[in-house]
């Protein structure tokens, strides 16, 4: 019996040391996902794999049930998403090194890309559980999506309030999407379940292991496009995801607190270091400058996704680039580089900061 598609990306994120990186590597040597799982050593060789990461694939060639995988993951109650589907978050698809495979309870939509994340500490004080309700009920009404990690304290509270507030909420997990943590949020993610998505780059079954946590601050970032820190310490998680969204091209908005209490030196400190302090709504609404953002995501929306696209985004960063070397670059006619710019800068791909020089847009 032919094995589905996807059981192939399964197996793949199932291999210690095949990451994106690599993982792309074996796709341009091989050319498909299955041609990859199969491929002769001498091969593998060739994509760049080392000795420990041919090894690990080697012995899960031989022990992993691919058919087994599959019909685990359609009993689960989960779908995947993978580089391949047109439903990857477009977001998360325009960071760097986005990961291969997402395991998805609920639904992730087009409406998502208007997304928000909102994280910070878990011991929120009362300022931050007011201001975490507050800004997330706002943003609701603006048909934004919250994202989050669904961790105790901010991140429950701006779940809970958007599920609440009859909006889109969508939760990163750091284990499998099947093994909800912490167990006193489970009411919490079935409200997100049901109202958006429980998300994990995690195989079914993954334990909620300390080391799967800061990874996964990644994505949520990755989803959305900026970062709202609520309230958090000098050692929390959420200055991680800050961290994590600059990196990715994301603004980072911090909201500021007392100097006298240790839940708000965090977000002090980012505002310090150059993040944009969060006074109101209507900072993050200017921001996203909501007709303009809304008009893209219609056009990504009804214009179909051009896989020459991908390929010239390959040759755009922040730097602007003169059509002239992009058309070298994709060996493409210059009219169709010039349609195809067009229809990107519509979307909100890419950007036109001089006469015929474009940059990616962040």
């Amino acid at each position: 019996m032919p094995v589905n598609e996807q059981a192939y990306w399964i197996a793949f994120n199932r291999v210690p040391g095949i990451g994106p990186t690599r993982l792309t590597a074996l796709l341009e040597t091989c050319g498909s996902i299955e041609a990859a799982w199969r491929a002769p050593i001498q091969q593998l060789q060739t994509a760049g794999l080392d000795r420990r990461s041919l090894e690990n694939l080697l012995t899960l060639r031989r022990t992993l049930d691919l058919e087994a995988e599959w019909k685990r993951l359609q009993q689960s109650g989960a779908h995947l998403l993978t580089w391949d589907d047109a439903e990857y978050p477009h977001n998360l698809r325009q960071t760097p090194n986005p990961p291969p495979v997402l395991y998805v309870r609920g639904e992730i939509n087009s409406q998502d890309s208007l997304a928000v994340a909102i994280v910070g500490t878990r011991r929120a004080s009362a300022y931050g559980r007011e201001v975490t309700h507050t800004l997330v009920t706002e943003l609701v009404q603006h048909g934004i999506t919250i994202v989050s990690g669904l961790a105790l304290g901010v991140d429950a509270i701006a779940h809970q309030t958007a599920v609440e507030a009859g909006g889109r909420t969508l939760a990163v997990l750091g284990s499998g999407v099947d093994q909800v943590y912490p167990a006193s949020n489970r009411a919490i993610a079935a409200g997100v379940q049901q109202n958006g998505a429980l998300i994990s780059e995690y195989s079914l079954g993954t334990k909620p292991e300390a080391s799967n946590f800061p990874p996964r601050n990644r994505i949520i970032s990755g989803l959305s496009l900026c970062v709202i820190v609520v309230e958090a310490g000098e050692r929390s998680g959420a200055l991680l995801t800050a961290q994590f969204a600059a990196e990715q091209g994301r603004d980072v908005f911090a909201v500021p607190g007392s100097i006298l209490h240790p839940g708000s030196i965090g977000c002090n400190q980012l505002i310090q270091n150059g993040a944009a302090p969060l006074l109101s709504v209507a900072d993050v609404l200017d921001f996203l400058d909501l007709e303009r953002t809304t008009a893209q995501m219609q056009v990504r929306a009804t214009v179909a996704a051009d896989p020459a696209e991908a390929d010239l985004l390959i040759h755009l960063s922040s730097e602007p680039k003169h059509v002239d070397d992009i058309v070298r670059d994709v060996m493409l006619a210059a009219g169709q580089v010039t349609s195809l710019l067009t229809l990107m800068e519509l979307k909100g791909l890419v950007r036109q900061v001089g006469p015929l020089r474009y940059v990616r847009a962040s």
